[in-house]
């Protein structure tokens, strides 16, 4: 590598030392890291703001802009509240079933949406559930953010890494369900046993409460009927276009931001109380890492990781997809997904065509399991891990980086651990 490579790479590990450690504020680490690679040269203007594979991905940014507001109008309607009470009904109070019925609901979504609009709609549901419960947020929270990177790995559109790896290999929407649906849906059996040991210290509650909020009832928690009909219909229309973004040929971020705009001009709401509620320390933070890991790419350091781990295969294409899962489950853990996934996959690419044959394709499914599931390991690998993060640090909940890794390592390892006897049995 180059003595700029370097000082990209030692600029990167300092800031997520940084940011990991918390020794700063994580949104100063950020944009701190960014700053010195463009002071470096790492990058620059043009390829940290404006090139789609080594910038801003503003196609994020507005997404999560769009849905911030559809669901700080959404607040409004005390349809949370509602959905709250609904699910300590159905559990009985009892928190472990309450988490249950919480993380299948977010894993079930993220496979049909992107995964960070469904953490933003479940996470203001599980802070007034715990508030009612008297139970600590952050357990509740981590385990369904990681189920909406789980949930996600079943289908195309349900994890952006997903869609890269469609436009490059061909493969179609069935392909993906058909692979990938089913590993998903063990993996999601298996992290319910977890969710039952890892939190186990979380599932102690308070009869008395669970009392009250038995005895009440889900209607009286709507405050606005009327501006509640508004806004699912606008959040349906919103979903119906992210479902059909491939027909209507309408960017999710498009479609986001014009939902978001439109309920809020019909709402009659005050736009700056609105506008409040959009986690803008949170978008920053994401602008910040783009930079530096687009950095990284700029300065050939992801493409020079990627392709060594393409070499050292030797040609063997069991050994090419467990390295392949593997090593994207790594990296994926320490970088944003996205990019590693774009760069990643005109290598896989010509390893699958050097292939021949169709059984070649498991080198596709091998970086998308390890891209996907990595993106557990880190409170920083996946996009929806920062958004929850965030919404938690604004209502007092805060989640360190290291209370989310100690369970996302254990995680990612193990669900990432039996894809490899599910990849052996269904392609060799």
């Amino acid at each position: 590598m180059t003595a700029l490579a370097w000082a990209a790479v030692a600029t990167f590990v300092i800031a997520y030392v940084l940011i990991a450690t918390e020794w700063v504020h994580r949104l100063a680490a950020a944009l701190g890291g960014a700053v010195i690679m463009l002071l470096i040269g790492a990058t620059d203007a043009e390829h940290a703001f404006f090139s789609p594979q080594t910038g801003v991905d503003w196609n994020v940014i507005v997404l999560l802009i769009g849905m911030m507001l559809i669901v700080g109008v959404l607040r409004r309607t005390g349809l949370f509240e509602y959905l709250a009470i609904w699910a300590v009904k159905r559990a009985r109070g009892r928190p472990y079933p309450v988490m249950v019925i919480l993380v299948l609901i977010t894993a079930i979504a993220s496979a049909g949406l992107d995964n960070v609009t469904t953490v933003l709609l479940v996470a203001p549901v599980t802070l007034l559930v715990c508030d009612r419960l008297g139970l600590p947020a952050a357990p509740f929270l981590i385990a369904e953010v990681m189920a909406s990177n789980i949930g996600g790995t079943a289908t195309l559109i349900g994890d952006p890494p997903n869609i890269i790896i469609a436009s490059r290999s061909g493969l179609s929407f069935t392909d993906f369900v058909a692979v990938l649906a089913p590993i998903v849906a063990i993996l999601l059996v298996v992290f319910l046993v977890l969710c039952r040991w890892l939190f186990r210290d979380a599932f102690r509650h308070d009869p008395a409460k669970v009392s009250r909020v038995m005895a009440m009832r889900e209607r009286d928690a709507i405050k606005d009927p009327r501006l509640l009909a508004v806004s699912l219909i606008v959040l349906g229309a919103v979903l119906v276009a992210f479902t059909l973004h491939t027909v209507v040929h309408l960017e999710p971020a498009v479609v986001a931001i014009v939902g978001g705009l439109l309920l809020l001009a019909a709402s009659r709401l005050d736009p700056d109380e609105i506008a409040r509620d959009v986690e803008w320390h949170t978008l920053i933070f994401f602008a910040g890492l783009f930079i530096m890991v687009g950095a990284l790419v700029n300065t050939g350091v992801i493409d020079q990781l990627s392709v060594a781990a393409a070499h050292a295969t030797g040609g063997d294409l069991w050994v090419g997809s467990l390295l392949l899962l593997w090593v994207s489950a790594v990296l994926s853990a320490i970088v944003d997904n996205i990019p590693y996934v774009a760069t990643m996959s005109p290598i896989v690419a010509d390893l699958v065509h050097a292939n021949g044959t169709p059984q070649g394709n498991v080198l596709w499914w091998s970086l998308a399991l390890g891209a996907d599931l990595g993106g557990n390991a880190t409170a920083i690998g996946a996009s929806a891990n920062v958004v929850v993060l965030g919404i938690a640090e604004r209502y007092g909940r805060k989640i360190s980086f290291w209370e989310f890794t100690k369970y996302g390592l254990i995680v990612t390892v193990i669900t990432v651990a039996i894809c490899v006897p599910y990849l052996y049995l269904r392609f060799f």
